[in-house]
């Protein structure tokens, strides 16, 4: 069974990071220690994070209102039962309606559990995920994190995060990128919150919840 007891913004972790690289200790001294990014374990934060999905923060978040406004409260029969017009009406791409519908039917059908989750392994988590129609792993990951508090997730598809390697590190190649971070293991999460941290507070950002 996992270990879902870490907090992932830890003085070890921290010490760890600050230690292996100058990079986190530049971005510690410049604005401080990442905010601990955390969003409530379910399945609307999923439905959230798969809006957020090649989108910017801020269009995934005003889609999630106008769901909201448009089918109430943001469960899997609202969700499946959800008329075509009510989902354009919320500014809802093509595919990004049949994403929600689709984990929406996983739950209803009994194929996913959220709530069991956190008691199973990554890979195991991953699987269960990943078999489900517009959930590929930069979703996977940030659920991880965010949700699930897992200390070593490092998604590479991220592009923050990738630009910020670019930036911090003079790294070009996401191969390069996987390298550097197998030095951050197993802190990898905490990495990912340094670089987002920068990345956002460059931009004046905050991450929703």
């Amino acid at each position: 069974m996992a270990n879902t007891n870490h907090e992932i913004i830890s003085k070890e972790g921290i010490d760890f990071l600050t230690k292996r690289s100058s990079i986190f200790q530049d971005i510690l001294n410049k604005y401080g220690t990442p905010p601990a990014w955390e969003r409530e374990p379910g399945f609307e934060t999923l439905i959230k994070i798969i809006l957020e999905q090649q989108v910017s923060l801020e269009s995934a978040k005003a889609h999630f209102i106008a769901l909201q406004e448009n089918i109430g409260e943001i469960n899997p029969s609202n969700v499946l039962h959800a008329t075509e017009d009510q989902l354009t009406n919320s500014h809802l791409s093509r595919q990004k309606k049949i994403y929600i519908k689709a984990l929406a039917n996983e739950i209803l059908n009994k194929g996913l559990d959220l709530e069991t989750l956190n008691n199973l392994e990554e890979d195991e988590i991953r699987s269960k995920l990943i078999n489900i129609k517009g959930i590929g792993n930069w979703t996977v990951n940030v659920y991880l994190m965010m949700c699930l508090k897992r200390e070593d997730i490092f998604p590479i598809g991220d592009i923050a995060l990738k630009n910020t390697m670019k930036e911090l590190a003079g790294l070009q190649t996401e191969e390069e990128m996987l390298k550097l971070a197998e030095e951050w293991r197993p802190y990898r999460t905490l990495a990912t919150f340094f670089m987002w941290h920068n990345y956002l507070s460059k931009k004046r950002k905050t991450l929703p919840k």
